[in-house]
């Protein structure tokens, strides 16, 4: 059994982050084996990660989980007007994060162990923006790849042509903020996040391309290994999205695992299936474990 609390994790700038800290219980609190820090999807909030990281604790993992600013539990009473973007995320709420799991790990008596960083889709594609990502021993990547909507899976191309082309262009002129829930589309978002993902998407080479060559070299820089798991039925993230993102990344080793549901004995994963309970046995122990047994720096 793992042991959770919550708490507020105050960014550089004075803002307030929802996070959640899920630490082994009994024997294993004595040897924690390394600290995780998940970082969401778009529009996902950190209680889909729950089962994930109740498991990680029972392994002997300190994980952390969080709401970036403007969702889920980091939401304000009103959206509309707040000032965001997906800039802020990286630099401030997940530098923040990191610096809050390195310092959980030292009052749970684990000073120095490595710090691992699980993304999830988005979570994968802002590392080279976080300030302080050298404190990072290893990088898994789980459904990541560049969101550029003209190499969508079949299936989302019709949808993606409307979200970044009607949708999100009208409704936050309208509502000042995305309503995402009420179009059941993504979740609701600041204005601020949905305008710049929409011109990172509408860009062929994604926020590399978008932000110009500061960003660019950015991923150049990362030199941390990084791990990608991806899926052949991910609805979102296409072969191509996937090679696309992860080529920015070319200053790190890779190790690049591509997964189809027959693989595991399963009829369907997804972009978001992953995280769900019932992979427990077919994909967290199998591929995901085997990752995380790193030495202590």
């Amino acid at each position: 059994m793992d042991t959770c609390c919550g708490q507020n994790v105050v960014a550089s700038d004075g803002t307030a982050i929802a996070a959640r800290f899920f630490a082994p219980a009994g024997e294993a609190r004595a040897a924690v084996r390394a600290a995780v820090l998940i970082v969401p999807a778009m529009g996902a909030p950190q209680s889909y990660y729950k089962p994930f990281a109740a498991w990680l604790a029972a392994q002997g993992f300190l994980v952390a989980t969080f709401d970036y600013r403007g969702t889920g539990l980091s939401r304000p009473a009103d959206l509309r007007g707040f000032a965001a973007d997906i800039l802020d995320w990286a630099r401030l709420d997940c530098a923040a994060m990191i610096e809050a799991t390195l310092t959980r790990a030292t009052s749970a008596r684990a000073p120095g162990i490595p710090l691992v960083w699980i993304g999830h889709s988005l979570g994968g594609q802002i590392l080279p923006l976080v300030p302080n990502r050298a404190r990072i021993a290893k990088i898994v990547m789980v459904a990541t790849g560049s969101g550029y909507w003209r190499h969508y899976a079949p299936k989302a191309l019709i949808g993606g042509w409307w979200l970044w082309h009607v949708a999100v262009p009208l409704a936050t002129r309208l509502c000042g903020y995305f309503p995402g829930k009420r179009l059941r589309k993504v979740g609701d978002l600041p204005k601020g996040v949905a305008r710049q993902w929409r011109r990172w998407c509408l860009d062929p080479d994604y926020a590399a391309g978008a932000e110009g060559p500061a960003v660019r070299a950015l991923y150049a820089a990362v030199e941390t290994p990084i791990v990608s798991l991806s899926f052949t039925d991910d609805e979102y993230m296409s072969l191509r999205n996937t090679e696309a993102l992860h080529g920015f990344y070319s200053g790190a080793p890779k190790a690049m695992k591509r997964i189809a549901p027959g693989d595991i004995g399963q009829t369907r994963i997804g972009h978001f299936g992953f995280f769900r309970a019932q992979h427990e046995h077919s994909l967290w122990r199998p591929h995901l474990l085997p990752e995380l047994a790193l030495p202590a720096l």
